[in-house]
C-alpha cells in the first residue's frame, strides 16, 4: 500500500455515491446552555461500543446547532419514524423555533426526547473529536428504548423514504430459528397472496406457549406503519385454533390448561367445537365485536410483547370475553358485510401437523361474505403449495 498520496474526490460525486448506502434519519436534541432546547437532524448516527455502550454522530463544523448541542451535559438521538419527515425537514432548516409544534419530554439526563419516534438513545457526552470537516461526538449510553411497530425513516439518494420491502422476517432468535426456515419456504407464496388481495399476510408458528409472527408480507388495508414481524402472542384459548384443530388430546389439554383459570365443562364445550368448525372447515376466522375490547386485547398483546409480563392476565381475560367472535358457528352470507380480523389457513408438515398458518390481517373493512369466501380461496390455494413445497423439500410425498 502505498501512503502519503492523495486523490483529489469531486465532492458531488462523492456524495451522489454514498448516497446509495441507505441510512436512517435521527435527530440530536440537548438543553443548550442557556436552558433552550436545541436539535439537529443527523444523518450520519452509528453504534460504536457495547461494553461500554457507545454510539457515535458527526455533525458538519459549519452547523449553527451543534455549537448550542455542546454546551449540554447531555444529549438524545431521536430515530425518526416513516411518518416524521416533518420533524426531520423542521430539523435540518437554519434559524427558527425548531421546535414550534413539536411535542416532547424530557429524559432522564433532561434531553428532549421527541414524541412519536421509532427509537430514542439517552447520552452523555464521552468525547468530541475534529475529523475534517467534521466533528466525531462519541456519546455514552444511559438509557435508550424502541417501539418496534413504528418502521423508521430513510435517506437514500437525496431523498426520504421508508422501510417498505415486500416481505420482513423476524431475527434468528435461538428458540425459534428452525421456525424461520418455514418462513423463507413461504415467502413467495405470501408475497402473492399480499398482492391479489391488498392486505398484510403473516407467517404465524407456535413456539412453546407463545405464537410468533415470524414473517410479513404487504401491508394492513389503509396502509398502517407498523410490523408485526418478531411479536410473541400468548397462545392461549381461545387464541391459535388452527394448530389445534388436528392437534392430539394432550395438545389440547395443555392449550385449555393455559387459560389463567379453571374452565367449566361448558367451556370446554364450546372451545371443542371450536376446533371441530375449524378442522370441519380447513380455516379459522375471527370477527370484530366491541371495539373498545379489541382494542384492549391488542394493546395488550403489543405490551406483552413488548416484555411485559403483567398484561398476560389481560391477554387472557380478553381473549376469553371475546371468544364468541372466533369460528362462529353460522356460515358467512355472501351479501352481509361483516368485520373481519383475522383469516387464517394452516400449513401442514412433513409429519402431518400443522407447523405454520398463513394469516391475513387489515382486511378491507367491511369485507362481504363474498369477498371473504375469495379471500379464502386466494389464501388456501398458497397455503396448499407452501404445504406441498415443505413435503417435497423433506422428500415426503404429500397427502
Amino acid at each position: 500500500m502505498t501512503s502519503g498520496s492523495t486523490t483529489h474526490i469531486d465532492g458531488q460525486r462523492f456524495r451522489q455515491v454514498l448516497g446509495s448506502y441507505p441510512t436512517g434519519v435521527t435527530v440530536v436534541t440537548a438543553i443548550a446552555e442557556d436552558g433552550s432546547p436545541a436539535g439537529m437532524a443527523v444523518g450520519s448516527f452509528t453504534s460504536v461500543s457495547l461494553d461500554p455502550p457507545l454510539v457515535a454522530f458527526l455533525p458538519d463544523k459549519s452547523s449553527t446547532s451543534f455549537p448550542k448541542i455542546r454546551t449540554a451535559a447531555s444529549f438524545c438521538v431521536n430515530v425518526l419514524a416513516a411518518d416524521q419527515e416533518d420533524v426531520c425537514r423542521a430539523f435540518a432548516t437554519r434559524g427558527g423555533d425548531k421546535f414550534a409544534g413539536v411535542k416532547w419530554s424530557a429524559t432522564e439526563s433532561g434531553a428532549p426526547r421527541i414524541d412519536g419516534v421509532a427509537a430514542w438513545i439517552d447520552c452523555d457526552f464521552q468525547s468530541i473529536q475534529e475529523t475534517g470537516d467534521h466533528y466525531l461526538v462519541l456519546g455514552r449510553v444511559r438509557d435508550l428504548d424502541s417501539h418496534g411497530e413504528r418502521l423508521p425513516l430513510v435517506f437514500f439518494q437525496g431523498g426520504y423514504g421508508r422501510f417498505s420491502p415486500s416481505s420482513l422476517v423476524a431475527l434468528p432468535e435461538a428458540d425459534f430459528i428452525s421456525h424461520l426456515r418455514l418462513a423463507d419456504a413461504s415467502r413467495a407464496e405470501m408475497e402473492r397472496v399480499a398482492s391479489e388481495i391488498g392486505t398484510e399476510c403473516l407467517a404465524i408458528a407456535p413456539v412453546d406457549d407463545h405464537l410468533v409472527v415470524l414473517a410479513s408480507a404487504g401491508s394492513p388495508s389503509g396502509g398502517a406503519e407498523f410490523t408485526r414481524v418478531g411479536q410473541r402472542i400468548p397462545f392461549v384459548p381461545p387464541i391459535g385454533g388452527p394448530f389445534l384443530a388436528w392437534a392430539d388430546e394432550a395438545a389440547v389439554r395443555a392449550w385449555l390448561a393455559r387459560a389463567g383459570r379453571p374452565l367449566t365443562d361448558v367451556e370446554r364445550d364450546q372451545h371443542a367445537e371450536m376446533l371441530a368448525r375449524v378442522r370441519h372447515r380447513g380455516w379459522s376466522l375471527s370477527l370484530g365485536g366491541e371495539a373498545d375490547a379489541h382494542a384492549e386485547l391488542l394493546d395488550a398483546i403489543d405490551r406483552y410483547s413488548d416484555g411485559d409480563r403483567d398484561s398476560h392476565a389481560q391477554v387472557q381475560r380478553l381473549a376469553a370475553e371475546l371468544a364468541d367472535r372466533f369460528e362462529p358457528e353460522r356460515d358467512l352470507d355472501p351479501a352481509t358485510e361483516y368485520d373481519v380480523r383475522l383469516v387464517s389457513v394452516p400449513v401442514v408438515g412433513p409429519d402431518g401437523s400443522v407447523v405454520l398458518s398463513l394469516t391475513l390481517w387489515g382486511l378491507p373493512h367491511p369485507s362481504t361474505g363474498a369477498d371473504v369466501q375469495r379471500y379464502l380461496e386466494i389464501v388456501r390455494s398458497a397455503a396448499q403449495t407452501v404445504t406441498k413445497s415443505l413435503a417435497e423439500r423433506a422428500g415426503v410425498e404429500p397427502s
